[in-house]
């Protein structure tokens, strides 16, 4: 049967392991090339798709002579991470006279632990390294290796040996089911000529990405600049040199894996993309194609630009939400509760604003300049998946300089399963220039409200809104009776 290998064999071999020097005497290889210039030359085309779900879509294309009838094709610089039952396999120069008998994933990979105990039975040349002479000398002995158990056993001339000290050791060749790399093995039925170019397609682990955004605002708090990147990281066990690269933004649905099996998602090649990355809708996801081949390197975290706005419109808002348990303090009856004043940022994605491109869930991470122009870290927030025209909020903290106080001022029973009551929130704001505070407070029941000293609106069912203008270095008091039905 012929065997058809994508990496060239070298004529020897040398692995060190813990300071263990194996050696192995191969016959070289028709086409001896080295095997960076071997994957160079052999491979046409790569295409790497990553999901945001730590998978990704592998599609890489070769050239292989073929020989007619039956042969072995080994497939090897695969992703370590593969799935074998995703593998999708095709002859691009005569698909209808090329088909795959039988697929094998090869991964008992060469180590020198390994490479022994497949020994066991067979001779090894030991090497001895001694002084004599003020030289040093190597002497080799002919050893077979009658076991391996917790350690070698050798068996040289009569005599059964163990424990026996050696620098090194030389291997005659490399065993057939030993392999450097994860291989992919196809035994195929060739009724076509011997020149192909083949596709091999599979999903893989160990690919993740995610996206980061850095939001830089002005000190009048009005307009901001907005960078997003690509964060790529590569945990696959493989590199993937000179490659098309894309990216699938969205909540992939796939299904819980059981004995290393998944459904396999095919996806069709995206359109010629112009140098900067490229956004297009994708079924019901979006896809990011980058304009340019790259290398992802293996245990490589590599970032790409995604996106950029320049002055975007931002809003500074301060928010106080109010939680059920305020009814009354526990632990200081008639002391007022203190609640929190939310900072956030607010932004549009849209074409006017300078955005208007659809955004990854992701973390952004806001920063401001000083007095002295020193640009510093405010806070950050996670997005979801944002379309386009869609609003952020982005939450980056809590106010320093604002205080917050509320107290129940008033209950009453009207009736039965009738209730008024009446609530007081004083905002003080410490900050050198007037401020404004949305106060969301739940209400329970069927409620009407009876009175307020600042304007208000009814967000929900259960749920009222107030707008508190404050002053500068001044305080406001919002004071509000509901009437509410149980």
């Amino acid at each position: 049967m012929n065997v058809t290998r994508f990496v060239a064999t070298a004529a020897v071999l040398t692995i060190a392991v813990s300071g263990l020097a194996i050696r192995a005497g191969v016959p070289a290889a028709a086409d001896s090339r080295p095997q960076d210039a071997a994957a160079r030359d052999d491979q046409a085309d790569l295409a790497v798709t990553v999901y945001n779900s730590s998978l990704a879509l592998i599609r890489d294309i070769r050239e292989f002579a073929l020989p007619a009838g039956e042969s072995d094709l080994q497939f090897i610089d695969i992703a370590a991470t593969v799935n074998p039952a995703t593998v999708h396999f095709r002859s691009l120069t005569d698909p209808s006279r090329v088909s795959v008998l039988e697929q094998n994933y090869e991964y008992d990979l060469l180590e020198p632990e390994k490479l022994l105990r497949k020994y066991v039975g067979r001779e090894v040349t030991l090497i001895r390294v001694r002084a004599e002479n003020g030289t040093t000398k190597e002497e080799a002995v002919t050893a077979r290796l009658v076991s391996y158990n917790n350690g070698p056993i050798w068996k040289i001339g009569n005599e059964y040996v163990t424990g026996l000290h050696q620098d090194h050791l030389r291997f005659p060749e490399l065993p057939s089911n030993l392999y450097s790399r994860p291989t992919l093995v196809w035994k195929l039925l060739n009724r076509a000529g011997p020149r192909h170019r083949i596709e091999a397609s599979y999903l893989a682990g160990g690919l993740s990405w995610q996206s980061d955004y850095v939001l830089t605002v002005g000190r009048d708090d009005k307009a901001a600049d907005l960078d997003g990147w690509i964060t790529l990281t590569n945990g696959s066990g493989t590199a993937f040199r000179d490659a098309k690269l894309q990216f699938v933004a969205g909540d992939l649905n796939r299904v819980q894996p059981a004995a290393r099996k998944q459904a396999m998602e095919m996806m069709a090649d995206a359109a010629a993309a112009a140098p900067s990355m490229v956004q297009e809708a994708f079924s019901e996801y979006h896809l990011y194609t980058l304009g340019r081949r790259t290398t992802i390197a293996n245990q490589e975290t590599k970032q790409l630009a995604l996106l950029n706005g320049t002055g975007v419109p931002v809003e500074k808002r301060y928010i106080v939400d109010g939680q059920s348990f305020y009814y009354r303090n526990r632990r200081s009856p008639g002391t007022p509760i203190k609640d929190n004043v939310q900072v956030f940022y607010r932004l549009r994605n849209d074409a006017k604003g300078g955005l208007g491109s659809p955004m990854p869930a992701g973390v952004v991470r806001v920063y401001q300049a000083d007095s002295k122009g020193g640009l510093q870290f405010v806070g950050e927030d996670r997005i979801d998946h944002t379309p386009k025209d869609e609003t952020l909020d982005l939450k980056i903290g809590n106010a320093f300089d604002i205080v917050c106080e509320r107290n129940q001022a008033d209950f009453e029973k009207i009736s039965d399963s009738v209730y008024e009551m009446e609530f007081a929130i004083t905002l003080r704001n410490h900050k050198p220039t007037p401020i404004t505070v949305q106060v969301n407070e739940p209400v329970g029941g069927t409620w009407r409200m009876i009175r307020s000293t600042h304007e208000w609106q009814k967000t929900a069912a259960w749920a009222a809104q107030f707008t508190v203008p404050v002053q500068a270095d001044s305080s406001a008091t919002l004071k509000y009776r509901v009437r509410v039905t149980y």
